[in-house]
This record gives C-alpha cells, structure tokens and sequence, in this order.
C-alpha cells in the first residue's frame, strides 16, 4: 500500500493519496486547491476511483469538485453530512470568507459499509461527534493496515464539538471505537502528525478510561 500526503488549504489540512501496485487509487479529504496531488496522480499514471470525505467541513472538502470533474472519481460522504457540501452556511466555508461548495456525492456512506479500490479493502466506521456524519475509514491490504481518522482523533487531541452539529457526549462514545483495533495500527489524522492506536492509548488525555 502506497501512501502520499498532501497539506492542503488555508488549514494545512492532511489529504490523503492511497494507491496499490497496480495504480488504483482514491484519495481522502482533498480541503484546498488539488493541483499538486492532479499532478501527482498524473505523473504517476494512477487511475483515482474515490473521493472520500471524514465529514462535511470545507477544510476537508473544497477541493472536491474540482478533483471529480479532473479525474471522473466517485466522491463518497456519510449520509449524514452529505447536505453540508453544497451549502457554504453549513460547511462553514462562508464563515472564513470563502464560498465552499460541491455537487451531489455519487456514493452516500453508513456505519459497516466496505469496499475495494483496486487490492484495498476500506471499512467504513461511523465516529459521530465532530460533526453527526463523521467517519473513519480502515484500510487494510494484506498484512498492512491504516486508519485515517479525519477530525476524530488527533495526535495527543480530538476534534472539536462547539460547530454546528457537534457533540462532546457522541465524539465520547466514537472514540470508544478506537480501543478495538491493535496499538501497532497507524493513524493518519485530518491535521497534524501521524501516530498510533498505542501513542493514543498512553499520551492521549482524551483516550477512554
């Protein structure tokens, strides 16, 4: 499994390019101008299926549209969320000056849902809290494996509930989640650095007791 990050955005939000050795691809969270991961994927002949997106802020999604209509990929939001993508008052774009939208998702994603993308398998957990369709997905390919948790869970931190449809009692219960999978298991956050299951487990003041 091939893994790229790309800082996009006013919020250097993390975008995540997965690819196998075949050059199926998808890409998670693309929040500002895509044109540094377009010539990536182009210069590397990568076909990108999907657009995955953790939730429905325009940090994590504005470059979206412009991405699908590049590449033809299929842009996949939980169901919760999917209302928020094409309305700058509730992605919040319009509060930071910006005017965020994209057009109606292709696939609408819910708690359970799995799928390939070339030798990838992607589960989908639904992690309410930051906001009420928030994901993670989990990313396996044989023996390796990543979890991408968007604004979940971050480094030593957690995501935020004083936005519009946030809920400090539900990100409580989500990160409850998370205490499932092995402590070797990589996380890949929506912003700053990567870590582990086990890194969380130990420094993370929010971790479940």
């Amino acid at each position: 499994m091939n893994i790229r990050r790309f800082p996009l955005g006013a919020l250097w939000t993390n975008a995540y390019l997965l690819w196998d050795c075949e050059g199926k691809a998808f890409f998670v969270d693309p929040g500002g101008d895509p044109r540094e991961p377009l010539e990536f994927i182009k210069k590397n002949h990568l076909t990108l299926e999907r657009i995955l997106l953790t939730h429905g802020h325009a940090d994590h999604m504005s470059g979206a549209e412009v991405l699908r209509t590049e590449t033809g990929a299929l842009l996949a939001i939980h169901e919760e969320d999917a209302f928020m993508i094409g309305h700058p008052e509730h992605n919040l774009s319009q509060f930071m000056g910006d005017s965020c939208r994209a057009g109606d998702p292709e696939i609408l994603l819910s708690e359970g849902d799995s799928f390939s993308v070339g030798s990838m398998s992607v589960q989908v957990l639904h992690t309410p809290g930051h906001t009420p369709g928030s994901c993670i997905f989990h990313v396996t390919l044989g023996d390796e494996a990543v979890l991408l948790s968007g604004d979940t869970l971050f480094a030593q931190s957690i995501g935020r509930t004083d936005l519009p449809g946030g809920s400090s009692a539900a990100l409580e219960r989500s990160l409850q989640r998370f205490a499932d999978f092995p402590e070797t298991l990589r996380v890949l956050p929506g912003h700053g650095p990567e870590t582990t299951i086990g890194e969380e487990k130990i420094h993370n003041p929010y971790w479940p007791r």
